[in-house]
């Protein structure tokens, strides 16, 4: 008999969905500004990944903890890319892009998963409002032009993936 984690692995969403505590959970995800800088940021990592040693994936699923799966919105690690389908390591960097019907709250738990994880590096994006953050287990440290990473490798030009 399939464990209900072995069933969701096996199962196709659309769009894909989170699994917490053995329940797939709907993410908000569709819009068009959602869509356009999730895109423009895998692309802005996947055109400087010799210069960076980095790759970018989109809407990845990463086992972030026993019974727990999240679909980040990007993914970027280092090269090579870890030899996993669903990554149950931490990698470089957590790109999660709002969307309008997201909680504070809601997005909160994912982060708090990826911190739990080991990522040493969360950005948050808002869209519509041209601003991210950077997330530690500090808090949020908000950004409006730049979003740099912890070790200073990256800093990307929010204008350059959001639209006006």
């Amino acid at each position: 008999m399939m464990t209900a984690l072995e069933e969701y692995l096996r199962t196709s969403f659309h769009p894909d969905c989170d699994f917490i505590d053995g329940e797939a959970m709907e993410r908000n995800v569709g819009t068009k500004k959602h869509s356009y800088a999730q895109g423009e940021i895998a692309s802005w990592f996947n055109r400087r990944k010799e210069l960076l040693k980095l790759q970018a994936l989109l809407e990845l699923r990463v086992e972030v903890g026993l019974g727990r799966i999240r679909i980040a919105d990007v993914v970027v690690c280092d090269i090579p890319l870890p030899d996993e389908e669903v990554f149950a390591s931490p990698f470089y960097l957590a790109v999660e892009v709002m969307s309008p019907d997201d909680t504070i709250s809601a997005m909160q738990d994912r982060l708090d998963d990826y911190l739990e994880f080991g990522i040493l590096n969360i950005w948050v994006i808002d869209p519509w409002k041209h601003r991210g953050w950077h997330i530690t287990a500090e808090g949020w440290a908000g950004a409006t032009s730049f979003m740099g990473t912890t070790d200073g490798r990256v800093s990307l030009p929010l204008a350059e993936v959001l639209l006006p």
